[in-house]
């Protein structure tokens, strides 16, 4: 399955398979995406969901807070629907 993936900042827009992370799918496809060690560590893809669901395989390690205001790893997000992301707070 293959779920479309638009960045708000931007307007791009991009498709991201079923098991692949979203970072995966945005360099994959030559899409600038913040990031720097692509395993949830650094915090550089760090993004807000502001439409869609997502799933992980590993719990990232987010706050509370930054769970209910929709903070996301790219790097560790699998889309399980459409998604619409933005970098802004």
């Amino acid at each position: 399955m293959m779920y479309k993936v638009e960045l708000l900042s931007s307007g791009v827009q991009f498709v991201a398979a079923e098991k692949q992370t979203i970072l995966e799918a945005a360099l994959e496809q030559n899409i600038p995406f913040p990031n720097r060690c692509q395993v949830g560590a650094c915090g550089m893809c760090l993004c807000r969901l502001v439409e869609g669901n997502v799933s992980y395989q590993l719990e990232p390690m987010l706050t509370e807070k930054e769970r209910a205001e929709g903070w996301i790893f790219a790097c560790q997000a699998c889309a399980t629907t459409d998604l619409v992301l933005t970098f802004d707070e």
